[in-house]
């Protein structure tokens, strides 16, 4: 069972400040991405600045997404 998206805000340096749907806040880091294919893209800040939820994940205007069970795996709580 994985836990949805409910909120995502861009922040500094390619990271997202999510919250998942049991109230948890995490921090998650895109820049490790930025290098792999499609990925790319987002180094234009205007598009990173676009993510939004969809469903229960996040999206960017280009179509880029990632699973939740991965913004939560590789996430890090924020104290």
């Amino acid at each position: 069972m994985y836990l949805g998206v409910v909120d995502v805000n861009p922040e500094p340096n390619y990271k997202l400040k999510l919250t998942f749907e049991n109230g948890e806040k995490r921090i998650f880091d895109v820049s490790e991405y930025l290098e792999i294919g499609v990925f790319s893209e987002l180094k234009d800040i205007s598009i990173f600045n676009s993510v939004k939820i969809t469903f229960d994940s996040i999206e960017w205007i280009n179509g880029i997404d990632i699973e939740p069970e991965e913004l939560y795996e590789k996430s890090i709580p924020i104290e």
